[in-house]
């Protein structure tokens, strides 16, 4: 692959411009690359008020936490050991675009994210101008999706179908179905018929067999069925608790107090705590207790406890 784009992307998009027709290309990530590291020491810059990486932006020439807004301005050298060597790992919105404008140095490109439509009209000028098909290529986020029609979009291509199938969550499936179906359906929305293009790199994932059947049936049935196996929604219900504070040990001892009083209620139901995947937040440490509730529990008497 040249890039983040496959041949057969690189090919179709070409065809597409020839026939004077647009396209979409839908990657779910804004900023420039997620990642920043140094290739001699593996040190990235991370946010002081969050356990995130900060991502960069390329447009401001800036690393950005997604979380809580802090932001610095790009750093050339490396913060641990000084060395000039950085790279960048994984790919947004901005890079994509600039890797589109190198490729089809002809085409109008234009990007949609959260970046581009904080002015006030950002987001009207954007739909306009392709509606007006004064842009050829439109690169964006997950805004994309959402009920817009495009009379002449007919290819839509979708970057990177894993980062949205392996998120650590019981619904990342059913989502990233929905989400596939709904950017499939912003091409071929008049009689010619639109392609949809996916990349991955584990083609014969169920979900993106069922999503380019268009197969739902089989897809609620498969999720329902894992539902029922590990007692998720809409099984057993759910009742998530989350506990933050600035102190850890504080919010540490807390959960592990509130958990052991829970389960002298509901006895195995009770999970946790346990820290989330990003487990500090604005100088707050998170602690989840997940309490799953079966079909024949009360709820309301579940609340009240």
């Amino acid at each position: 692959m040249t890039g983040h784009f496959s041949d057969r992307l690189i090919k179709e998009i070409t065809e597409t411009l020839d026939e004077k027709q647009q396209v979409i290309l839908f990657q779910n990530r804004r900023g420039f690359s997620p990642i920043v590291e140094c290739n001699t020491c593996g040190h990235s810059p991370q946010c002081p008020n969050c356990d995130v990486s900060l991502t960069y932006h390329q447009y401001r020439s800036q690393l950005r936490c997604h979380y809580c807004g802090y932001n610095m301005s790009m750093v050339q050298d490396c913060m641990a050991c000084g060395s000039p060597d950085l790279d960048s790992k994984g790919f947004g919105t901005e890079q994509i675009e600039e890797e589109v404008k190198i490729l089809f140095p002809d085409a109008k490109v234009a990007r949609m994210d959260l970046d581009t439509t904080r002015g006030k009209y950002g987001y009207e000028k954007i739909i306009t101008a392709l509606e007006q098909q004064k842009i050829d290529i439109l690169v964006g986020t997950q805004m994309l999706t959402k009920g817009l029609d495009f009379r002449n979009v007919k290819l839509v291509g979708i970057m990177n179908a894993d980062n949205m199938l392996n998120f650590p969550d019981f619904r990342a499936h059913e989502r990233s179905f929905q989400l596939m179906v709904q950017v499939s359906g912003r091409a071929g929305r008049t009689e010619e018929r639109g392609k949809v293009l996916i990349q991955t790199y584990n083609p014969y994932h169920n979900i993106l067999q069922q999503v380019s059947t268009n197969n739902f049936i089989d897809m609620f049935n498969e999720q329902m069925n894992d539902r029922y196996n590990f007692k998720y929604p809409p099984v057993y219900k759910q009742i998530k608790i989350t506990l933050k504070h600035k102190d850890y040990n504080r919010v540490e001892n807390a959960s592990i107090w509130f958990a052991k009083s829970l389960r002298q209620f509901f006895g195995n139901s009770v999970l946790g705590p346990e820290s989330p995947s990003i487990s500090r937040i604005r100088n707050q440490f998170h602690k989840n207790i997940l309490i799953k509730i079966p079909k024949k529990q009360s709820l309301a008497k579940t609340k009240e406890a």
